[in-house]
């Protein structure tokens, strides 16, 4: 690795995942911190869509100044102490994180963790909600891994096919092994899910000191983004994953990563039809489905996650073996 490429930048702190394993809740503690700016939108996947590990450093620099910096970190504000952002695909991307660590030798990693028997169904859910899924049975979801790990069967909308990898997600002990690995045991700080919904203040606490920034006194800790379901998948997809990307139906946070040069401002007649969006996605939404899953279904998971929960456990030096209980 070469040496530190200078900047005026705070240090980054990265929120790397897991998908559904609090990230949001986590994310919401630190952009409220007066010590952190937090990038919009909250998951950029700046360095795992973007190869930027052959650059020199020169070009490094130019890039991400303009490319992320400048693009996802509209408020720099004097006496920051962090830049903060939430991009759950980096925990499955290690290889991609060597620029942050030219740019930032400091860089520090948040890594969350959860049960995969309830990881996966409700990772499956929130691909529905986006629109980069349209099995919406999970069973069936499950079964076109092998397909879909070679390009068949994924669905127009999907952004990544990657994120259909269900199997992948929940394998959280080799994630983790592969991240430590690659930026350094030292640098990162492991939440596990149990321990945030038991008692997110100690959680907010254990990860302020993490980071040796002060408590600033916050005392909600309310969880955010719980799972929900949708009316017509068709309406959802069209709205969350338009066709053209530069489309007045595209949201702002999915053209702010997509889009080559997003507009700062929309125009008026845009604002309008992003305001009617908005007012669909609302009625639109609906409870979340039953995520129970049956026995069957649960004994397939812990044959697929049992390997891989017990090395997440030696990592972590905690006994997670209650996850794979199989419920009725």
């Amino acid at each position: 690795m070469s040496r530190a490429i200078p900047h005026d930048w705070p240090p980054l702190v990265v929120i790397v995942g897991a998908p559904r394993c609090g990230t949001t809740s986590l994310a919401d503690y630190l952009k409220r911190h007066p010590a952190v700016s937090f990038s919009k939108p909250k998951e950029p996947h700046y360095f795992v869509l973007n190869d930027l590990s052959a650059l020199d450093d020169a070009a490094l620099k130019e890039t991400v100044t303009n490319g992320y910096i400048g693009r996802y970190f509209l408020k720099l504000r004097p006496g920051l102490r962090y830049l903060a952002e939430g991009s759950v695909s980096y925990l499955y991307g290690p290889e991609r994180m060597e620029p942050i660590l030219r740019l930032w030798p400091d860089a520090k990693f948040v890594i969350a963790v959860r049960d995969p028997m309830k990881l996966v169904p409700s990772l499956h859910q929130r691909h529905l909600v986006q629109g980069d899924e349209t099995e919406t049975d999970f069973d069936r979801a499950w079964a076109l891994i092998p397909d879909r790990s070679k390009g068949r069967k994924v669905p127009r909308s999907c952004l990544d096919p990657r994120l259909l990898r269900y199997d992948v997600a929940g394998r959280l002990g080799e994630q983790v092994e592969a991240f430590f690995a690659a930026v350094g045991r030292e640098r990162c700080h492991v939440v596990i899910h149990d321990d945030l919904v038991a008692d997110p203040a100690a959680v907010y606490s254990d990860l302020l000191e993490f980071l040796d920034l002060d408590h600033d006194g916050r005392t909600d800790f309310s969880p955010k983004r719980a799972a929900q379901g949708y009316r017509f998948g068709w309406l959802q997809r069209l709205l969350k994953r338009p066709p053209i990307a530069t489309s007045v139906l595209a949201g702002r946070k999915y053209r702010q990563r997509v889009v080559a040069k997003p507009k700062a401002k929309p125009s008026p007649p845009a604002r309008k039809m992003l305001e009617l969006r908005k007012r669909l996605l609302r009625w639109n939404m609906a409870p979340a489905p039953d995520a129970r899953l049956s026995k069957e279904t649960q004994e397939r998971l812990r044959a697929a996650f049992v390997e891989d929960v017990a090395k997440l456990g030696g990592l972590l030096g905690r006994d997670l073996s209650h996850w794979l209980r199989v419920r009725d």
